[in-house]
C-alpha cells in the first residue's frame, strides 16, 4: 500500500511539472531535467561526495544487486563503493556456499588478534577451506563473464540517480592472478568506477604489480588500512606508482592512536581515492565503534575541512557499529547519512 502511495506521489509530480512545463516554456525550459532528477537521492553536499560502501548492508538478507540498490536509495545516498558480490551475483558468478553474514563478525575478530572460541576457529577454518575451492571456482568464470553484464548494472544503477566510483572484488589479493585482476579493474571501468579497493596487502612486490596494471587501465587502487595505519603506511606504495592511492580509514586510524587525521589529510589529500568514515574510540577510551556522535573520531572537522578545501574524493560510510534492537542496516546507514549532511550544511 505504502509503495502504491509513493508511487501515486511520484505520478502525480510528475504530472504537475509536466502541465506547468506546458503552461509556460520560456519560464521552465529545465522541466525535463527535473522529471528526470525526481525522487532520485543527492549525497553530493556542498560539493562533498559522500557515499556509501555496500559492505554496509552485510547484514541484510537479499544481498542481490537490485536489493542492494534499494537499500542505497533509501538511504538516501547517491555514490558507492561496490562490494563484488552484487555485481557477480549479476553477472551469473558461482554462488558462494560460505554464509559472509555469519563469518564476517569472526574474520574480524581474527583480523584485530581478538580470542577466538574453538568452536569459532573450526567454523573459519572450515569457511576458509570452503572459500579457497569456490575461488578457484570463480577465477574459471572470470575468464569468459562479458563485461556486458557489469554495463547493464552501471545503467540500473545510474538510471536510478547512483554511481559507483569504487569496486571492491576478491580479485586483487597476492593469491590471484594476473587475468584475475585485469579481470577486476576491467569489470570496475565497466560499472563506471575510477578505483579499486582492497585491504593493504603489506607486500611490496604486490602493491608494484597492482599500481602498474591500474596504471594500464586508467584507474587507481585504494589501499585499505586497519589500525596499522600510521602517517607512513601508505609511501612504498605511493611512491611506486601513480596508479597506487589511499583508501583512507578515519575511524581505524583515530583507534589505532594516531594523533592528526587532519594533518595526514592535508598532507596526501591528492593521493586518497576515497575515505572511509565511522566513529570510533581513542585506545585509552576502549577503541569502540559507536553510533556517530559518540565515539572520538573527529568526524566534523573532516568534513568541514572537505568542504573548506573542495577536496574532491569521497567520504564513505562505512556502518561497523552494533545496529540497535529493532533497527537494520538501512535505518542506521541513513542516520550517517543524516549526521554527515547536518555538518555540511
Amino acid at each position: 500500500m505504502e509503495n502504491q502511495s509513493t508511487r501515486r506521489q511520484f505520478l502525480g509530480a510528475t504530472a504537475a511539472l509536466v502541465s506547468s512545463a506546458l503552461a509556460a516554456p520560456s519560464k521552465l525550459f529545465g522541466a525535463p531535467a527535473l522529471i528526470r532528477n525526481l525522487n532520485k537521492p543527492n549525497s553530493l553536499i556542498n560539493g562533498v561526495q559522500v557515499g556509501v560502501i555496500t559492505y554496509s548492508y552485510r547484514d541484510m538478507p537479499d544481498q542481490s544487486a537490485e536489493a542492494t540498490l534499494q537499500y542505497v536509495l533509501d538511504s538516501g545516498i547517491s555514490a558507492i563503493e561496490l562490494m563484488g558480490g552484487p555485481a557477480e551475483s549479476f553477472a551469473g558468478a558461482p554462488k558462494n556456499t560460505v554464509d559472509m553474514r555469519s563469518i564476517f563478525p569472526l574474520m574480524r575478530k581474527r583480523r584485530e588478534n581478538q580470542t577466538l572460541t574453538e568452536d569459532e576457529q573450526k567454523t573459519l577454518a572450515d569457511a576458509d577451506a570452503k572459500m579457497k575451492a569456490y575461488r578457484a571456482e570463480v577465477t574459471k568464470w572470470r575468464l569468459s563473464v562479458p563485461m556486458s553484464k557489469f554495463e547493464q548494472v552501471r545503467k540500473m544503477y545510474n538510471a536510478a540517480g547512483v554511481t559507483i566510483y569504487g569496486f571492491k572484488p576478491d580479485a586483487f589479493g597476492m593469491q590471484n592472478t594476473d587475468a584475475d585482476i585485469d579481470y577486476g579493474m576491467r569489470a570496475a571501468k565497466a560499472l563506471g568506477a575510477n578505483q579499486v579497493t582492497l585491504e593493504h596487502p603489506a607486500n611490496d612486490a604486490h602493491t608494484l604489480r597492482l599500481g602498474k596494471m591500474a596504471e594500464k587501465h586508467g584507474l587507481r587502487v585504494g589501499y585499505h588500512g586497519h589500525e596499522q595505519q600510521t602517517p607512513t603506511f601508505w609511501d612504498t606504495a605511493l611512491a611506486q606508482s601513480p596508479g597506487n592511492a589511499m583508501n583512507f580509514d578515519l575511524g581505524h586510524y583515530l583507534a589505532a592512536g594516531q594523533p592528526d587525521p587532519l594533518g595526514l589529510i592535508r598532507q596526501k589529500h591528492t593521493r586518497i581515492s576515497s575515505m572511509h568514515i565511522k566513529d570510533r574510540q581513542l585506545p585509552a577510551n576502549g577503541k569502540g565503534n559507536l553510533p556517530w556522535g559518540q565515539g572520538d573520531t573527529p568526524l566534523l572537522p573532516v568534513l568541514k575541512l572537505m568542504r573548506e578545501q573542495k577536496y574532491t574524493f569521497p567520504a564513505t560510510v562505512e556502518l561497523e557499529y552494533k545496529i540497535p534492537e529493532g533497527s537494520n542496516a538501512v535505518a542506521e546507514v541513513k542516520k550517517c547519512m543524516d549526521f554527515c549532511r547536518n555538518a555540511l550544511s
